[in-house]
């Protein structure tokens, strides 16, 4: 399994947060802790709050905070719904041009892959992958 740049990017916004917190940090400062488009974080973040992981405030003030505790932020969850779109194999998701669809035996094998790597991320939380929260707080203050 391979993350997309798109979940990386929510991962790395949420463990910021989880470090900050309870602090409200604009999108722009995360962007620019992580050297990456405030224009791509801003999508993300947008996301991060529509799935309810992250509160978003607009403003002067703005920016935006854990939606809950890092202990009820579930690791698999969040790379569930951020690639949500985007299946293992195209079969799995829309596209069903594959010539052998009708008597692959891949599918059930990747399907089954695929749910043990969600399983695995599931037993983590947020809390559990900011554990080094003061040498996390160290390269995020940089």
């Amino acid at each position: 399994m391979r993350l997309d740049k798109f979940t990386d990017y929510a991962l790395r916004v949420l463990m910021t947060l989880a470090v900050r917190a309870p602090a409200r940090v604009p999108t722009s400062e995360i962007a620019a802790l992580h050297g990456l488009s405030e224009h791509h974080l801003s999508k993300v973040a947008t996301q991060l709050a529509n799935e309810g992981f992250a509160a978003s405030e607009r403003g002067r003030k703005g920016g935006i905070t854990l939606a809950r505790p890092a202990e009820q932020i579930r690791i698999g969850d969040v790379v569930r719904a951020m690639k949500r779109n985007d299946p293992v194999v195209e079969c799995f998701g829309i596209d069903k041009s594959c010539l052998i669809l009708p008597a692959c035996g891949l599918r059930d094998p990747l399907a089954e892959a695929q749910e043990a790597f969600f399983a695995t991320l599931d037993r983590y939380t947020l809390a559990d992958v900011t554990r080094s929260r003061r040498a996390l707080a160290a390269l995020l203050d940089a």
